[in-house]
């Protein structure tokens, strides 16, 4: 099995899911959970979890690089460019790359640790894959595989 990262929304929709030994977590999702979190016991819990997969080294934190190349893949979505690997890019709204923003991040530590992203949100991830070579799988492809 590769290793994997997953999507906020896979935690989401599956929220007693196990973690293969070779999982990631992106403290972009760590982040996203928090804002959803309802209670501190939550809290205190996704905080365990970053500190753990820190001490791990499986936790990914974007780093400069993965933030310029974030505005830049998010640059090229609005302006709707040719990417390499698929012709010109539907436009996307300039109030969407605000709700693209983490994905992209997501995608970028990903890619640069060498892990598959699994995801619910196929749609934007494979836009964001046109200018940021990342491997995806949907999540109903993992789970049933």
């Amino acid at each position: 099995m590769p290793a994997v990262t997953f999507d906020t929304n896979i935690f989401i929709s599956r929220p007693r899911v196990a973690l293969p030994d070779s999982f990631y977590m992106s403290v972009v999702v760590l982040q996203e959970l928090v804002v959803g979190a309802e209670d501190e016991a939550e809290v205190k819990t996704l905080n365990t979890a970053r500190r753990e997969y820190e001490k791990a080294g499986r936790l990914l934190v974007p780093n400069g690089e993965d933030w310029w190349l974030a505005g830049k893949v998010i640059n090229s979505l609005q302006r709707g460019l040719k990417s390499k690997r698929g012709g010109l890019t539907p436009k996307i709204l300039a109030e969407e790359k605000y709700r693209i923003t983490n994905d992209v991040l997501i995608a970028r530590t990903a890619k640069r640790a060498g892990v598959t992203v699994v995801t619910d949100n196929t749609k934007d991830f494979e836009m964001i894959q046109r200018f940021c070579s990342v491997r995806l799988m949907s999540g109903t492809e993992y789970f049933n595989s």
